[in-house]
């Protein structure tokens, strides 16, 4: 059974409370403090040179001309700096490991792989120096088309990795082949997604400064998960964990890329290690684009059987996973095509499920986690699919969502996922009518006069939130997912919280605050949050990452807090003469229930507990400190999103014109926060549906390097949103929260792709992939118009 907080005094509560971000004066004023704002003696600035080649051979390294260049401290390959390579820690039966090399050493697998490290004194020094090293290349047949290697038609990255298979499994619930023999209907199609990149407003960089007298590390990291970072560099550099100090500034964005240690993090580490100089590497946009951890790009075979009357009764897929040069080092290249298998129902009742899944290594960047992670994909192969049936049956697409949408909870899906609570029709239902959608006509006729064809997608979802242990076991995933957190009470009555997982714009330092401010009766102002140094906070086992910190970190910082709550009340009581079970807390003052006039301020009873010897006859270690461990079980958020689109059939442009999205989060902590989530996710899952997209040449050139290449949607492409909201409690975890964060990236890509279908129907076309961009669109017209 779950402990749940029923309140905390007769005063509004913090906690739901529209809050306006208590860290925004100070961002907003330029007061923000980011990795490349900080600096320390002696520090030197890291270039790396990197591969020009998608596969090649290193046959010869002169670093001699670099070297002599007046400025250049340091210039170091592999050979100089030997290390244990990074590793994913994934126990998923089948997966093989790739390890990869801080700097490449006999062998380049992508285009962008850093091969050397220049220290200057400055950024400029460096990048010239790194101009005059000379490598000796031998090229190789680069491998960039996953669906050749799978049938091992593809030059090997590895040699005893042959195909460049990493991994290929299946698995089957249910009677899937009775079911497609005895369907009234069958669709099939393949849908393809873009490969994205996260594009943080920040890019990544990091900071090391060695001190050989104590052998210590110290570094100083735009991260999102500074004890997993930790964990990597005391394995690469065989240093133990308690040697080395990670430090997270503020952090302009991050969205899964900054989960991974990067292998020029390690780099730079290693470098100062050798060197005993302070060193600095900030990534420029360039590289940020071209060489950092890519996202999504899975090809989704898949078939859809339904009853005569619409009911889902099966599915089945095959989906091919382009993982780049590596398995990446956080959760391997399977955080893609492997968990998009485990969401192939959705949130629908379809009882038989099937599913193969392959992991091909390519010469590309590595695949890593990026917001709405592998569920994108097999989510948007499968709403269109559903529109494609319902046009087969003459069936409203919305209708026939509705009648095989998950109605009662809990409810555990085909593929073991447990539904804990939900308002799956709710949300479908409030989202079609904030479009409009039943008056579209007028609108579609409209359009027509203008030379556009206007279409309406909806795309309801189900999210694995807030992972747990449990939640990642149902995505049959090995992921500790639990956290410690501590709350203390200063002898002010000012309150400190110490958490693992720092913020790269979420709002933590307000909704962490609001957790805490909550319980304990105070103003959320009054509340610090601390989560920027390993040697100060907890240990987070994952970090930042899953829409899991509301709770996870949320409910181990409201069961902390009552805790420190009964302390108090403990003190208060025998201050008070009362019992403890009559006292409120409330506005920074514990009082007798009933009874105003007897009150005592939390900050007279905090300074009391910590220096009035005679409180320690009440409480024998009035330390005025909590720490809480949690692991809550698995639970699933869930919403909808319905956009209309408008097509220029002479263009191939596809406008947004309308949207709507509906979420459902169980408790929200701070609607404010819940709603920035959403809009955000909503725009970057309109990115990945008309824009984003990292291209190759069939030797393994990216054609994206900037972003006039990498087109990212601006406000000028995004319509006015309308919010929604449905509340299902989880009945599971403490507050009844669940994460939220990945709804978007999940379900916009598919109501667009939908809606650009239905506007294009007409024509008698089918959409299969996205990007949807204007020569994709146009490609399929018949024309001229």
């Amino acid at each position: 059974m779950s402990e749940r907080l029923t309140g905390s005094g007769p005063s509004e509560r913090a906690l739901g409370a529209r809050l306006t971000r208590l860290e925004d004066a100070r961002l907003l004023a330029g007061a923000g403090r980011f990795l490349a704002d900080v600096t320390v003696p002696g520090m030197t600035h890291a270039h790396f040179l990197r591969s020009p080649h998608a596969h090649a051979r290193i046959v010869s390294i002169d670093t001699s001309a670099a070297r002599s260049l007046p400025g250049v401290h340091a210039v170091l390959t592999a050979a100089e700096l030997p290390h244990r390579p990074l590793v994913d820690s994934v126990a998923v039966p089948g997966l093989v490991k790739t390890p990869q090399p801080a700097l490449a050493s006999d062998r380049v697998r992508y285009v962008g792989e850093p091969v050397a490290i220049v220290l200057a004194g400055s950024r400029a020094v460096a990048e010239d120096a790194a101009e005059l090293i000379r490598v000796g290349y031998a090229p190789l047949p680069a491998a960039t088309d996953p669906l050749a290697g799978q049938h091992g038609r593809a030059e090997p990255l590895f040699e005893d990795i042959p195909g460049n298979v990493i991994y290929a499994g299946s698995r089957t619930y249910g009677n899937v082949d009775d079911a497609f023999a005895s369907a009234a209907h069958v669709v099939t199609g393949r849908f393809t997604t873009g490969r994205f990149i996260a594009a943080p407003m920040e890019t990544r960089g990091c900071l090391a400064d060695y001190d050989a007298a104590g052998d210590r590390l110290t570094v100083h990291c735009s991260t999102q998960s500074p004890h997993l970072l930790r964990r990597k560099l005391a394995h690469c550099l065989e240093m133990g964990e308690g040697r080395i100090r990670v430090l997270v500034p503020d952090v302009g964005g991050g969205f899964g890329q900054k989960i991974p240690a990067a292998p020029e993090e390690i780099a730079v580490a290693l470098a100062a290690r050798a060197t005993g100089l302070p060193v600095r590497w900030v990534e420029d946009r360039q590289e940020n684009i071209t060489a950092a951890p890519h996202a999504k790009d899975q090809i989704v075979d898949m078939e859809l059987a339904l009853s005569a009357d619409g009911a889902f009764e099966a599915v089945r897929a095959r989906i091919v996973g382009d993982c780049g040069a590596y398995s990446f080092n956080s959760a391997s290249a399977l955080i893609e095509c492997y968990l998009s298998a485990g969401l192939l129902p959705g949130p629908y009742r379809i009882r038989n499920v099937a599913w193969e899944v392959t992991a091909v290594l390519t010469n590309k960047s590595p695949i890593s986690p990026y917001r709405g992670v592998g569920w994108t994909a097999s989510h948007s192969a499968r709403e269109v699919l559903i529109d494609r049936a319902a046009r087969l049956l003459g069936r409203d697409p919305l209708d026939l969502r509705r009648q095989n949408l998950v109605r009662e909870f809990p409810y555990t899906s085909a593929t073991g996922m447990d539904y804990d609570s939900g308002s799956y029709v709710e949300s479908l239902d409030k989202a079609a009518g904030l479009i409009g959608y039943t008056g579209l006509e007028e609108r579609r006729a409209a359009a027509r006069e203008r030379g556009r064809y206007l279409g309406v997608g909806v795309s309801p979802y189900v999210e694995p939130s807030g992972w747990g242990t449990a939640g990642a076991l149902q995505s049959s995933w090995s992921f500790a997912s639990h956290d410690h957190v501590r709350v203390t009470m200063e002898p002010s009555g000012e309150v400190t919280v110490a958490v693992g997982t720092p913020s790269q714009g979420q709002g933590h330092a307000t909704v962490l605050a609001q957790v805490v401010a909550d319980v304990l009766g105070v103003d959320p102002a009054t509340v610090t949050v601390l989560a920027d140094d390993t040697a100060a906070v907890p240990i987070s086992t994952a970090g930042t990452r899953a829409s899991r910190t509301a709770t996870v970190i949320g409910g181990a910082l409201t069961l902390a807090a009552r805790d420190l709550r009964d302390k108090l009340a403990r003190l208060a009581a025998g201050l008070l003469e009362c019992d403890p079970r009559d006292l409120e807390f409330d506005q920074g003052h514990v009082r007798v229930r009933g009874v105003p006039a007897r009150s005592v301020p939390l900050a007279e009873l905090a300074g009391r507990a910590h220096f009035d010897p005679a409180v320690r006859e009440r409480l024998p270690e009035p330390d005025l400190v909590a720490n809480r461990f949690y692991d809550p079980p698995a639970t699933y958020s869930n919403g909808c999103v319905a956009v209309v689109v408008e097509v220029d059939p002479l263009t191939g442009d596809v406008a947004v014109v309308d949207a709507a999205a509906v979420e459902d989060c169980g408790t929200m902590l701070n609607p404010l926060m819940v709603e920035g989530q959403v809009l955000g996710a909503f725009v970057q899952g309109v990115g990945g549906a008309l824009y984003e997209h990292v291209p190759y040449t069939a030797d393994g050139v990216p054609l994206a390097t900037s972003f006039s290449d990498y087109l990212l949607p601006t406000a000028a492409e995004i319509p006015h949103v309308r919010l929604g909201h449905c509340c299902s409690p989880s009945p599971l975890t403490v507050n009844g929260s669940k994460g939220m964060g990945e709804s978007g990236v999940i379900a916009t890509p598919a109501a667009v792709a939908c809606a650009v279908a239905d506007a294009l129907a007409p024509f008698g076309v089918e959409v299969d992939r996205t990007p949807l961009t204007p020569a994709y669109v146009s490609g399929l017209l018949p024309g001229p118009f």
